[in-house]
């Protein structure tokens, strides 16, 4: 089947975005990139933000409705309390799924959201908060039930460091491999990976939370370090 018009300009947008950045991107490159004129994208899209947040909505949205898909079945099976490991691997999993599916282009949406991280735009976080809104407002009370004693800034932290961990997971088995100093011979098999991610994230998001200070054994006092009494 032909590709649509449609498709083909988010596929090349995506490609020169993703390689380029947002801004160095002109609507001129992805209109000759694409074969067709400028018309077409402003009837598809309306201007380059409508496009940008097309992509987005593209690969995020099918991603977020097989997250609140996986939720919907812990719940039928678990009721209000959700193992946490289950609740974790429910929303890792299509992300993982996600940037290592080929066909879909997951490996360049993932450098369209390092792009992203490193070339902040409003209008691609405007687009990524609409389209997460909903996940998180599903998710959070979830975490919350299965960890009564964590306060509510605590589960926060968590969760925040939960998505940078999952971000960087996403990036592939090559940034991995340079992250660990070569220690990473074999691409990870993707179901390995996820019960990998899953364990350490269980661990660190049931941590217990530390209400005291944590006190440094060591002390600098006039340009010496000493041990503290």
């Amino acid at each position: 089947m032909a590709q649509s018009t449609k498709d083909r300009i988010l596929d090349v947008a995506e490609q020169l975005f993703s390689g380029h950045g947002f801004g160095a991107t002109s609507m001129r490159a992805i209109t000759n990139a694409a074969g067709v004129n400028l018309a077409a994208v402003n009837y598809h899209f309306g201007s380059k933000d409508g496009l940008v947040r097309a992509i987005f909505e593209r690969r995020l949205s099918p991603m977020n409705e097989e997250r609140l898909r996986r939720l919907r079945i812990l719940e039928q099976e678990h009721g209000a309390v959700i193992p946490v490991a289950e609740l974790i691997k429910a929303f890792v999993g299509p992300a993982l799924e996600l940037s290592r599916d080929e066909s879909a282009g997951g490996a360049r949406f993932v450098r369209l959201l390092g792009r992203s991280y490193t070339e902040p735009s409003e209008t691609v976080q405007a687009a990524v908060r609409s389209m997460s809104g909903q996940v998180i407002d599903r998710f959070k009370p979830a975490f919350s039930a299965a960890l009564p004693e964590l306060e509510g800034e605590e589960l926060c932290w968590r969760l925040h460091f939960l998505v940078g961990t999952l971000a960087y997971c996403m990036s592939g088995s090559n940034m991995m491999r340079l992250i660990a100093s070569g220690r990473i011979t074999e691409p990870t098999e993707q179901e390995r990976l996820l019960i990998r991610l899953t364990e350490f994230l269980a661990a660190g998001i049931q941590a217990p939370s530390s209400e005291e200070p944590v006190r440094t054994p060591f002390v600098v006092a006039a340009g010496h370090v000493r041990p503290s009494s």
